[in-house]
Formats: structure tokens, C-alpha cells, sequence
């Protein structure tokens, strides 16, 4: 089994200067539409350990993003910078990659189970709206490269793009979030250091163009060490793979987007 780096700054922003904090303060504004799975910006899609984002208004008094120094102990942070940020889902507190006015990247925590949860931001004691959700078991999401193409890489850690597309039969890595439940189990928001499968008996299917590959070509599928709610996939492509095929990943009956593909030249 090949564990290859993450090569993209995909969980985290740039981290600029904020502002001195503006009084009086107006309260944090988002809604259920504007919390997403932050791999594909699709709203009704978290699940335990999922990767989200929350758009809207008022989310912070400035912009952070995690750098090393907020992990403390191996852990994610619940606050950033100097905004006083917190979101939180049944009242335990999510952790934070970044948070700006209109944006948040959180990791919704490992330890909450699938069904009903409310969630809301508090900045600096004052609150937004608080908004109904429902986990799922699994909320898969791929990251995306762009609109069109899923982020993938080689075994050398290099992407896939149009310019340097995939052979049918070559190993690559696919990147996604929500995927459920592993073994071992994720430790509240401890970044893993280690591999950790998919649970057994965890149903991951991945369609091209709408046809299941065979699972012995999985090679793997579970965290990716070093990021939290981050999920690795290493696929060997059939022989048959066509050009561009559409990728789908399907588990616990939910299913991610249309549309996304994977570059490959036959």
C-alpha cells in the first residue's frame, strides 16, 4: 500500500492581516443552503468527520488560516487568529482550517453520530441563526482540481490534468472527504499519523462513467495521514477506462456529484 502526499493547500487560505475588531458588532449571517461539504460546495452533505464549509456574513472579525503553531499537541484548534470564531454542532465545538467574514472551513467532529444536529456560529459571543441538520453515515465529496476534473494524483505525487492525463491501468490517488467511519477510529480532532481503512464492511463503490470498478483494484480507501477529515483512495484504473471518464464515489447510500471527471488518455 502507497501513502502518498496531499499536494494541495486545499483545507487552508492564504492567511492575511485582519482588522482591529469593528463595534458594535453585527450578528454572524448563513443558512442551511450556505453549509456545504467544502470538497464539493453541496449542501444537506456532512457526515461525522467530514471536511465542511459555511458562507455568509459576519463569520469573523478577520481572516485566518491553520499554520502549524495552531496545532497544539497533534491537535486541530477551535478558534483561529484573533476572531473568536467557534462553530459549533450540538454544542461540541468543530475545528477550524480557516475563517474569514464570508467563509469558514470546519472539521464536523468525528465524535457526533448520523441524524439530527443543530449548528451555529459564535463570534465573540454573538450568535447566528441556529440551523437544523442532518449527518449522514457517509457524505462523499471529491475535491476538485476545477469545475470539471477531480483532484488525483500519480504515485510520485504529481496531478492528473488534461496536460498530463492518466493511462487505463496506471495507480492513482483520489481525494475526498466523507467517507465515514475507519479502523481505528478517528480521535477527536488529532491529526492521524498513521493509515486507517474504511470500517469493514464499508460499501465504497466508484463508478466511471456509471459502471462500478471492480473493489480488488482499490488498493486503498481511509484517512490520508497528516489530515484531518481527509480521505486517500488508491484506485488502479481498468484497462478499460475510457477517455475523461465521469468518477462518482457511492457509500452508505449517498452518492457525491455528476459531472466531475478524472483525466485520462487511453
Amino acid at each position: 500500500m502507497r501513502l502518498v502526499p496531499f499536494p494541495f493547500a486545499l483545507l487552508t487560505a492564504c492567511c492575511l492581516l485582519g482588522a482591529e475588531k469593528p463595534l458594535p458588532r453585527a450578528a454572524p449571517i448563513y443558512s442551511a443552503l450556505s453549509i456545504v461539504n467544502a470538497a464539493d460546495n453541496q449542501s444537506g452533505q456532512l457526515a461525522p468527520n467530514t471536511i465542511g464549509t459555511i458562507y455568509g456574513a459576519n463569520l469573523a472579525y478577520s481572516t485566518a488560516a491553520i499554520t502549524g503553531s495552531n496545532i497544539k499537541g497533534g491537535a486541530l484548534p477551535i478558534m483561529l487568529g484573533a476572531s473568536e470564531t467557534t462553530v459549533l454542532l450540538d454544542n461540541f465545538p468543530a475545528a477550524l482550517y480557516y475563517v474569514s467574514p464570508v467563509q469558514i472551513n470546519f472539521l464536523v467532529p468525528p465524535n457526533l453520530l448520523p441524524g439530527p444536529v443543530s449548528v451555529y456560529v459564535d463570534v465573540d459571543s454573538t450568535r447566528g441563526p441556529l440551523i437544523q441538520l442532518t449527518l449522514g453515515r457517509a457524505a462523499p465529496g471529491l475535491f476538485q482540481l476545477d469545475p470539471q476534473n477531480a483532484v488525483a494524483t500519480f504515485t510520485d505525487g504529481s496531478v492528473l490534468t488534461t496536460a498530463s492525463p492518466a493511462k487505463p491501468g496506471d495507480f492513482v490517488s483520489l481525494w475526498a472527504t466523507g467517507l465515514g467511519e475507519t479502523t481505528p477510529p478517528a480521535d477527536g480532532f488529532q491529526l492521524p499519523t498513521a493509515a486507517a481503512p474504511l470500517v469493514a464492511g464499508a460499501n465504497l463503490s466508484i463508478l466511471l462513467d456509471g459502471k462500478p470498478v471492480d473493489p480488488s483494484a482499490i488498493e486503498y480507501a481511509g484517512v490520508a495521514p497528516g489530515y484531518a477529515g481527509l480521505y486517500q483512495i488508491n484506485l488502479q484504473l481498468p484497462v478499460s477506462t475510457g477517455a475523461n471518464p465521469e468518477i462518482r464515489l457511492q457509500l452508505d447510500g449517498a452518492i457525491s456529484i455528476k459531472n466531475v471527471h478524472l483525466p485520462v488518455s487511453p
